[in-house]
């Protein structure tokens, strides 16, 4: 089973392990298509929040994994709220599960869509 991650999840971040130990193999870096939008939660570890929002988005950088149908079920169940785990919209207009995030948890949350994903905000922050 396929899922798009799009922050902490991402190779080299933080818990990517949680990726690995369950045996997930990676797949590919694409984007998703142009409906979307992010924002820097205040949760630690530090995480986007993305939400889909058609004719206001942008493109953003995920990374697609491969998982067992258990290893899938096990990662799932342990995504603490805000986010969840619902369809996204790839560049190639394919659908894959992936990490979107609740709409209130966005209020007053820094938007960095501009960005294009959660790997150039961290550069730009920390530059």
């Amino acid at each position: 089973m396929s899922i798009a991650v799009v922050g902490a999840h991402l190779r080299g971040q933080p818990l990517n392990h949680q990726l690995t130990d369950l045996g997930a193999e990676f797949v590919t870096t694409t984007t998703t298509s142009a409906d979307y939008r992010c924002y820097a939660l205040a949760v630690e570890p530090p995480k986007p929040g993305m939400v889909r929002d058609p004719g206001h988005g942008a493109a953003i950088e995920v990374e697609v994994w491969s998982l067992s149908p258990a290893g899938f079920g096990r990662f799932v169940s342990g995504i603490p709220a805000p986010l969840a785990i619902g369809s996204v919209e790839l560049v190639d207009g394919s659908r894959v599960s992936g990490f979107l995030c609740e709409p209130f948890a966005i209020s007053g949350a820094p938007e960095i869509t501009a960005f294009g994903g959660w790997r150039a905000y961290l550069a730009r922050a920390s530059s």
